[in-house]
């Protein structure tokens, strides 16, 4: 029984690390489509500003589903390390440095979330602005926001590319998996430099660039879940 526990653990792990991709994906799906792009108008404070105080507990939740699905993200970072160690410790390890970087810094992101909120709000310290630069300032806050999420997005990419070259060398995940992750990471450093350098241009290739990606993360979030890993092979490469 104890051997056959012990067999079992990898697919368990790799099932676990499915469930909670998905939920890390689909929470970025909901929040996205259902909290930011309905409340944020683009290049519109005053607009952005109204419909965030007229859906306060929309924009709060949105917020803790974020950090909920941060949170995922962490256990997440745990289970590519215990499956891909016996390919390469010290690249796993690397994977989960760069991770949890992007981790840290997107839940320390998080308050610019906060303090677009805090700053259309009625304490006595903010009669010091008017409504125009309030709402000024809050748009700021979701500006800076969207450039600490690309900052987060090039140690994910590097991640990504970790990831990917693990899962080519492992034998007991399809190699398609990790040539798709590593276009995944590419496809994420794109993106978030041209933010950066170019946002013009950023604009013009966004969400594009960034399809790859969600294909190739669904892909292997799918494939955890279904399919798991081959245990023959991983029990063989980490003896």
């Amino acid at each position: 029984m104890a051997e056959q526990r012990v067999e079992r653990s990898p697919q368990v792990v790799a099932r676990i690390g499915g469930v909670l991709y998905l939920i890390v994906i689909v929470a970025g799906i909901l929040i996205e489509a259902a909290v930011r792009d309905k409340l944020i108008v683009s290049g519109d404070a005053a607009a952005t500003a109204g419909n965030i105080m007229a859906s306060q507990l929309l924009w709060r939740i949105g917020i803790a589903g974020e950090l909920i699905a941060q949170g995922c993200a962490v256990a997440l970072a745990l289970v590519f390390y215990v499956l891909l160690r016996p390919v390469n410790r010290n690249l796993a390890m690397l994977a989960v440095f760069f991770n949890l970087v992007s981790i840290a810094i997107e839940v320390g992101n998080s308050l610019n979330l906060f303090d677009a909120l805090s700053l259309l709000g009625s304490a006595d310290y903010l009669k010091a602005f008017d409504q125009n630069q309030l709402h000024a300032l809050s748009y700021l806050s979701l500006k800076a926001q969207g450039y600490g999420f690309g900052i987060s997005l090039v140690f994910f990419g590097c991640e990504c590319l970790v990831l990917g070259y693990l899962i080519f060398r492992s034998r007991y995940l399809p190699k398609i998996l990790g040539v798709a992750m590593q276009i995944a990471g590419v496809c994420y450093l794109i993106n978030s430099f041209a933010l950066f350098l170019s946002p013009a241009f950023e604009n013009r290739i966004f969400p594009a660039v960034l399809v790859p990606s969600f294909i190739a993360e669904s892909s292997l979030c799918l494939w955890l879940i279904v399919k798991g890993v081959n245990v023959a092979k991983w029990e063989e490469l980490r003896s």
